[in-house]
């Protein structure tokens, strides 16, 4: 019995992803559109073997690309007909938060978040001692290279202002970035 079990457990596949570290203005860059928005809703569905979470976001502001009044964005990992499967930097959003969403579109029309939880600043509510809310992100513990070394470089935890984030992406396109 304890050989079925080693052998089941081999056979089932491992599920990881080494991400490349990003910096604020390579996300700004990369992403095809930025946007401020709650999630609403989620539900999952699958695509061969992977199952993919997609959220429904209502947007409440564009800051990169043409403005839309919602966005579905697909996440890798979900339950499904009682399967879970989960991916190494794959946000699980919750309905009712609230997000700066970094995000790219593929030529087939999906929609990603950049660099997965590096592409998800949280908007927590004001504290009431400021109207301007910060914009956060976590570290992220996922294996992340360097793109320039391809040596591992821990990721930090990033937090600014949300007017300070909505200058920074505005200098970034002004300067260049798509």
């Amino acid at each position: 019995m304890k050989r079925l079990l080693i052998l089941v457990l081999l056979m089932v596949p491992v599920w990881s992803a080494t991400l490349e570290r990003l910096s604020l203005d390579e996300m700004i860059t990369k992403s095809t559109s930025i946007v401020r928005g709650k999630v609403n809703s989620s539900w999952t569905a699958k695509t061969g073997t992977i199952i993919y979470t997609h959220y429904q976001v209502q947007v409440s502001e564009t800051l990169k690309g043409a403005a839309k009044n919602s966005v579905e964005v697909m996440v890798p990992g979900g339950t499904m007909n009682g399967m879970q499967q989960s991916f190494s930097g794959s946000p699980v959003l919750t309905a009712g938060d609230e997000f700066v969403f970094f995000l790219w579109t593929s030529n087939s029309g999906i929609t990603w978040i950049t660099g997965l939880t590096q592409g998800l600043f949280t908007l927590p509510a004001a504290d009431g001692s400021s109207t301007d809310r910060m914009a956060m992100r976590a570290a992220s513990h996922e294996l992340m290279l360097d793109p320039a070394t391809s040596q591992a470089v821990k990721d930090t935890a990033l937090s600014m202002p949300l007017s300070q984030l909505r200058s920074r992406i505005a200098a970034t396109l002004a300067g260049g970035g798509k």
